[in-house]
């Protein structure tokens, strides 16, 4: 896969995780944009893969985050807190 290839990949996932960004998509969005648009002119394939793989390290955290708010939701819901 060429790394413009995976740039595009990159930046649809995290698109896809922002939906759900507590600031709202459209923050996500417009600082998601920025930080891509930042590193546009880049042409060291050092950089770019060290880039990708930063990125790669967000989408795994928004994850695990999306997980665990999940996880504290279910447990909320379905569990007593108050100890007898």
């Amino acid at each position: 896969m060429s790394q413009r290839a995976k740039v595009v990949d990159l930046y649809k996932r995290l698109l896809f995780l922002g939906r759900d960004w507590p600031a709202g998509y459209d923050y996500f969005r417009t600082r998601l944009h920025k930080a891509f648009i930042k590193n546009k002119d880049e042409t060291d394939a050092q950089k770019i893969e060290k880039m990708i793989g930063h990125g790669e390290y967000i989408v795994k955290e928004m994850e695990t985050l999306y997980m665990l708010k999940k996880y504290r939701t279910l447990k909320r819901r379905y569990y007593d807190t108050k100890f007898n």
